[in-house]
């Protein structure tokens, strides 16, 4: 298996215990045969006893078990993605979001328009470890942490991880642990809900990460009664629907561990693994801001920016075709405008909730409800409803994928073929849905205005010529120089 080298940059970290390199790499312990993260509070092994690993999966198909102590699944996620060509970074994130579970790598390969030996290859050089690897550690992790964090019964933890059967999963976690799920849990040491509580989950990030500006940003377009933030708790609370069942979730954040615990009110546990993913994708969670922040630093503008907004993450959604509306909504109108629209048409046509939160009594409507759905009546114009049916009609009949599976440019020309649709919202809607970190909105008049020098602005081609050193982190470029022009605005009035 491919291992890192062995350098003093990962040597301070590791003997620093630097809680900025959690998740970048792996220390496995030749002489004891256990993989920690490199925050692990245990007794620091010599060098020479040590092995670095990119990624959890890469020490564990190396032989290496987890430790107990440091629990690895806890760790913030291995953004294997930096430094990786782009074909595996789209695969590591359709992995992390189930596209191995009750699939094949071929099949993998396919979406990607690449061979399965040549992504084989391209995993062990740049990762460490095989995609099926890759998918099996997620899965063990996860179990692990539900065993730890919740009290969820064995047989629950087995299928919301992907287990297969009860078998399988007793002898995965006899196998990496020797120890059965029932022992390992005995002996825990994570948090214990009682029983009748929301599932609680703690979600480590890295830091640093501003996530009051996330919470700011989400507030400012909460749809009412689908959305709430309580800017006092550092909460953003949300109903969810997956499926046939519906439910809520609450996410607050703890600058002090690092971490946003979320609980979750759902009734089936099979879906908590996709649950949790897109929380961490809503907000960014896996990113590794110092090494993204040092990149763009290279550039003066942004430098300067960065400086003044470290740990700056992408905003993304729960629901692609929920952000879609809500950026029809606001094409042509205030922010403000285009909330009262949305939360109108999720009073309409949204299923009524009941929950402990007042604040969220609604779900927001399915692709099959709005594409049958009467939106007269509610002030908004005939041509924004048109394009609302007809882009829940498409995503009905997954003819649009808000999965991240298809390429950026071609998920844009597909959302452009809606009539009432423009560059500008399809590429809007990519960089909230798709967590694609080079996503670019180069039309944007914001963006040409915050990148041009003497109150200038800049044509979209201009900014696409001059965004190209920001490849391929142009999406958190975005995220920047939105923050600058509505700091500079501020300090104009």
């Amino acid at each position: 298996m491919t291992a890192l080298p062995d350098n003093d940059q990962y040597e301070n970290a590791r003997q620093s215990r630097d809680p900025r390199f959690d998740g970048r790499f792996f220390v496995a312990v030749l002489t004891t045969g256990i993989y920690c993260r490199p925050v692990c509070p245990v007794r620091i092994p010599k060098r020479e006893n040590v092995q670095l690993y990119r990624s959890a999966a890469g020490a564990a198909e190396a032989g290496f078990r987890p430790c107990l102590r440091c629990r690895p699944e806890s760790s913030p996620g291995t953004p294997a993605w930096i430094g990786a060509p782009y074909k595996v970074s789209k695969a590591l994130h359709l992995i992390a979001r189930g596209n191995l579970d009750g699939s094949s790598v071929e099949a993998l390969a396919g979406q990607l328009s690449i061979g399965s030996r040549q992504l084989r290859r391209l995993f062990q050089q740049h990762v460490g470890a095989s995609p099926v690897a890759v998918a099996q550690t997620q899965r063990l992790h996860f179990a692990k942490k539900l065993l730890d964090e919740t009290n969820l019964p064995l047989a629950q933890v087995c299928f919301a991880a992907g287990f297969g059967s009860l078998r399988r999963f007793n002898a995965v976690f006899q196998s990496t642990y020797a120890r059965t799920p029932k022992q390992l849990r005995k002996g825990r040491q994570g948090s214990k809900q009682l029983q009748g509580e929301s599932i609680q989950v703690r979600l480590a990030y890295r830091p640093p990460l501003d996530w009051p500006s996330m919470l700011a940003y989400l507030d400012y377009r909460k749809i009412p009664g689908v959305e709430y933030i309580d800017l006092q708790r550092n909460a953003y609370a949300r109903t969810i629907a997956i499926g046939e069942s519906v439910g809520d979730i609450c996410v607050v954040f703890s600058e002090k561990e690092h971490a946003a615990i979320l609980h979750i009110n759902f009734p089936d546990t099979r879906y908590l693994y996709h649950i949790v993913e897109k929380v961490r994708l809503l907000f960014d969670l896996k990113a590794d801001s110092e090494e993204i922040e040092r990149f763009l630093s290279c550039d003066p503008l942004l430098k300067k920016i960065i400086e003044k907004n470290p740990g700056t993450r992408v905003t993304g959604c729960w629901d692609g075709l929920e952000v879609t509306v809500r950026a029809i909504l606001g094409q042509q109108v205030t922010v403000k405008a285009a909330t009262t629209l949305a939360g109108r048409v999720a009073e309409r046509h949204g299923e009524s909730y009941s929950c402990s939160s007042a604040q969220l009594n609604r779900i927001f409507p399915s692709a099959k409800t709005l594409g049958h759905a009467d939106l007269d009546g509610l002030g908004i114009v005939g041509q924004r409803i048109a394009a609302i049916k007809a882009m829940a009609v498409k995503v009905e009949h997954k003819e649009i994928d808000f999965t991240g599976a298809e390429e950026t440019d071609e998920f844009v020309a597909r959302v452009c073929e809606i009539k009432g649709i423009g560059d500008w919202t399809a590429h809007y809607i990519a960089l909230r849905v798709l967590s694609d970190p080079d996503a670019f909105p180069y039309s944007d008049l914001i963006l040409r205005r915050a990148a041009a020098s003497n109150q200038e602005t800049l044509s979209p081609k201009a900014l696409l010529s001059r965004a190209e050193i920001w490849r391929p982190w142009r999406a958190y470029a975005v995220i920047l120089l939105w923050k600058h022009y509505q700091q500079t605005m501020r300090k104009t009035k």
